[in-house]
């Protein structure tokens, strides 16, 4: 009776402790907020101006928003009524990476004021008050017991209610990636990368995400469209063409890094040189669509401009692919990185000197005029819903329909009886050939296919960028894309999947382009979080079954084909 009584008060003693930690990191969340309506600094010399008592400014905001969202969670935590949905697997670990969020976006802002502004003395008693109020819920997080739990199963919900989930979703990532990409100074997009990305990874570990992409599985349909036509909203978000610029470029990268996905991450065909698909395609348009520049005397209307850059594309694909597929592994590799670079150096020395005058050697082709179709000028700017969008405005929809077409190619594929000869070719080339696939057949397709996507990207890219030049297309450098960074977008986002190299190509190209002081150091940082990545999460941030099976074998449910290996498995839907 003594020992049960014992084990009951210490229990009790345990939920009244657990109980208090939580108020506690509620309160700090509250006080973080409160923290940001006081002045940081006293002069406006650091970006954002920090110097406001009253309302927040600059990183301020992001300090704002992971204050707001630790206090939530640590009521969700309390029980609070209305809050459980907030997080259906514990809130825990969600409340231990939102406090790190908080605190070091909170550090970093005042490190660097005192960096900049040239010591402690710029900081302002607000400062300090938001230093210990940032670190009050980190400490009481890090104390709280883990309350890890199954997420049980959701309270159904009326379809259009579900329907209102998904678009609020897109509205809100709508939100949060127009405001990345509208950051105006290099310390604000850090902060920016900091929030976002300890918030996400709270929101993956309370279940939300889970329960959100669950509900997207339910209404793929309409999940698609939202997800498009929220895409197609951020040109009505910007009042300049500067932004814009980089949403069409991000876009384009993606475009290609999809192609590539079809070649590396289906059919498993490890291809550095895919960066000359580009560069084809690219240098065909502005040889045929009426550059002053052009060696030819051609001026194609802009759908056969980009038949011609998609076709010659695709012939390379085949050209080079076909007596060089029956490689496998690093061989084939080396093979693509020497096509790429023989590309390049060929564009340069096709000059009249080295060689034959066609691309005007290292001075590329300039003057590559704006598309026109059906008289629709993409190079001026036009009027729509009221609203003016820039002549970039005309390039960013243009290449999300491409993305579209891109996307549907590749699902469509994917999925296909040769998506899943892909997929066994990839997993396990000579199982696949014993049941009958004929592997390199597949794999030219792959290679052909993907080839024709990229010349598909490269043709509008020469238009946007109104020239071509050798150096855009190299193997590895600090501004992308290049083969290693779209390669690296594949492998970041998630082999095999739509998402994951959109989501890749976004960052890998939105970091270089906001952390422009970093210069040379860029490829330093990009190496380092490959390697952390590939130890943390190998299967990328967006992974598909298969490679969350093969990663986290520890993890498996039971399935219909556990104990296969996954090579097997593969090649038994591609014979099917």
């Amino acid at each position: 009776m003594t020992t049960d009584t014992t084990k009951t008060a210490d229990a009790a003693q345990d939920v009244s402790r657990a109980t208090a930690l939580r108020w506690v990191t509620a309160l700090g969340g509250a006080a973080t907020v409160a923290s940001t309506f006081l002045a940081w600094t006293w002069t406006d010399a650091f970006p954002g101006d920090l110097t406001v008592t009253g309302y927040p400014g600059g990183l301020q905001v992001l300090t704002l928003t992971a204050g707001a969202l630790i206090a939530l969670y640590a009521l969700a935590a309390l029980g609070i009524k209305g809050l459980g949905w907030l997080a259906p697997a514990g809130t825990t670990k969600a409340l231990k990476l939102l406090a790190l969020g908080g605190f070091a976006t909170t550090w970093f802002t005042l490190v660097a004021i005192t960096v900049e502004l040239g010591g402690v003395v710029n900081l302002e008693p607000g400062g300090y008050v938001a230093a210990v109020a940032t670190a009050i819920p980190l400490a009481a997080a890090f104390l709280l017991p883990d309350d890890t739990r199954k997420a049980a199963k959701p309270k159904a919900l009326p379809s259009w209610a579900e329907i209102l989930i998904i678009v609020a979703a897109f509205a809100v990532g709508l939100f949060v990636i127009t405001y990345g990409i509208d950051t105006e100074y290099a310390e604000l997009f850090t902060g920016y990368l900091i929030t976002v990305g300890f918030a996400v990874a709270a929101l993956m570990k309370a279940g939300l995400v889970a329960r959100l992409s669950a509900v997207t599985a339910k209404y793929r349909q309409v999940t698609v469209i939202s997800a498009f036509v929220a895409a197609a909203t951020f040109p009505f978000t910007q009042s300049t063409d500067q932004y814009t610029l980089v949403a069409v470029n991000i876009l384009i990268f993606a475009t290609v890094a999809l192609g590539l996905n079809v070649v590396v991450g289906l059919a498993g065909l490890l291809d550095l040189g895919y960066v000359a698909f580009l560069g084809v395609g690219a240098y065909t348009a502005a040889l045929v669509s009426g550059s002053t520049a052009s060696a030819f005397d051609l001026h194609f209307p802009f759908w056969a401009a980009v038949l011609t850059g998609a076709i010659v594309s695709l012939i390379f694909g085949v050209v080079i692919g076909a007596p060089t597929l029956r490689l496998r592994g690093d061989y084939l590799a080396i093979v693509t990185l020497g096509f790429g670079e023989i590309f390049r150096i060929a564009m340069g020395n096709l000059d009249g000197v080295s060689g034959p005058q066609i691309t005007n050697g290292p001075n590329g082709i300039p003057n590559i005029p704006d598309l026109e179709f059906f008289g629709f000028n993409f190079g001026q700017p036009h009027t729509v819903l009221g609203i003016e969008l820039g002549a970039y405005a005309n390039y960013y929809l243009l290449m999300l329909l491409a993305t579209i077409l891109v996307v549907l190619v590749f699902s469509r594929a994917g999925s296909s009886r040769i998506g899943r000869a892909w997929v066994a070719i990839r997993e396990d080339e000579t199982a696949a050939t014993a049941m009958g696939i004929n592997g390199f057949r597949v794999k030219l397709i792959a290679f052909a296919l993907g080839a024709t996507l990229a010349g598909l990207a490269g043709t509008v890219q020469a238009h946007v960028q109104h020239t071509v030049v050798p150096e855009m297309y190299q193997f590895a450098g600090p501004v992308p894309p290049n083969s290693a960074f779209l390669l690296a977008a594949v492998i970041l986002g998630g082999m095999g999947t739509i998402s994951g190299p959109l989501l890749g190509a976004t960052l890998l190209y939105m970091i270089p382009a906001k952390l422009q002081f970093l210069q040379d150091y860029q490829l330093l940082g990009f190496g380092i979080a490959l390697i952390l990545l590939m130890r943390f999460r190998p299967e990328g941030l967006i992974a598909n079954r298969r490679a969350q099976l093969e990663y986290h074998e520890t993890d498996q449910t039971d399935t219909p084909e556990k104990g296969l290996p996954d090579s097997a498995v593969g090649v038994a839907k591609a014979g099917a």
